[in-house]
């Protein structure tokens, strides 16, 4: 017979977790559905996370599952290929299994699509960077390289530059006359320099960047090479919402991408499914995903009770 749960957790990230840990503390039988792909699985540390600063992600996770098994939640390595709405949800995996829950929490991230200059994707997370926030102190007073992607890499150098005063921010394939006279004054205000020209690589020595390479020249040649130990970059989100889109949730656009409308608890458009982490925003920090877990799962809490109270009292 198909298994039956009060809810099913799709993503095991920090949002997917927090949500399944309040969801077993209520006594809410609970299914988290992970395909083990976290978001931040290239960075060495977290940090900004209040008593969890400076902690490996992969350990965040670890201890995440550990408490959630306390309460008697299960976690399956699966994942989620179908969901279908009738009176409660069909949730089909992809090894074959298919169970039912009676409300669902989507938490399932998005994915970084970085720029394609050779070197990029094989440092990202060690010294190539796209969140100050996250790397900003480790990092602080090095050489800094801003990779535009658009004329709104701006505000990413702008925003660097309070953690090192020497930043140079490579155009690349943006044009100096697509920066407006404003980006011009503010960037000359912060002290950062602007660098035309496109990015043709990265250089590496002794298993570390010590240079951003532009086309037309060599490693070696005078003026090609510029001296830098850390670079940011802002990669390119894709939301993972075709769940959500097939269960006919409503989305909105964004300057990062379209994600699912929510009300304050994360409840999308479609009612008993709720979204939580970077699965509702480009901006969702650890913390923030943890904390968008909780008020989901609080809501869903409440939420199974009035149903089955107003049920029990037309009978």
């Amino acid at each position: 017979m198909t298994e039956r749960y009060a809810v099913v957790v799709v993503g095991g990230g920090a949002a997917g977790l927090s949500a399944a840990l309040v969801l077993g503390r209520a006594r809410h039988r609970t299914l988290v559905v992970d395909a083990g792909e976290p978001r931040n699985a290239p960075a060495a540390h977290m940090q900004g996370y209040l008593s969890r600063d400076g902690m490996p992600p992969a350990e965040f996770l670890a201890a995440g599952r550990e408490e959630i098994a306390r309460y008697g939640v299960e976690l399956v390595r699966d994942r989620v290929v179908e969901v279908e709405k009738g009176e409660d949800f069909a949730v089909v995996l992809a090894g074959g299994r298919t169970v039912r829950a009676r409300r669902l929490v989507i938490a399932t991230g998005l994915k970084d699509e970085l720029p394609a200059v050779p070197g990029v994707a094989e440092r990202f997370g060690r010294d190539v960077l796209h969140c100050p926030f996250c790397h900003g102190w480790e990092v602080r007073d090095q050489p800094f390289g801003v990779l535009a992607s658009s004329p709104a890499s701006v505000h990413q150098a702008l925003i660097v530059s309070q953690w090192s005063k020497d930043v140079r921010f490579f155009l690349h394939t943006v044009a100096e006359e697509e920066l407006s006279d404003q980006d011009l004054r503010r960037l000359a205000a912060a002290g950062v320099d602007v660098v035309p020209g496109e990015v043709a690589g990265l250089v590496i020595e002794d298993d570390r960047l010590t240079g951003v390479r532009l086309a037309g020249g060599t490693p070696s040649a005078k003026g090609t090479t510029h001296a830098r130990s850390v670079l940011f970059v802002a990669p390119r989100p894709v939301p993972q919402t075709g769940l959500l889109e097939r269960l006919g949730a409503e989305l909105h656009e964004t300057p990062f991408g379209a994600y699912p409308m929510v009300d304050p608890t994360g409840l999308t458009t479609v009612p008993g499914v709720w979204a939580a982490g970077n699965a509702i925003g480009f901006a969702e920090q650890v913390v923030h995903a943890a904390s968008g877990g909780y008020r989901a799962a609080s809501a869903i809490v409440g939420d199974l009770l009035m149903t089955d109270l107003d049920a029990a009292v037309q009978e």
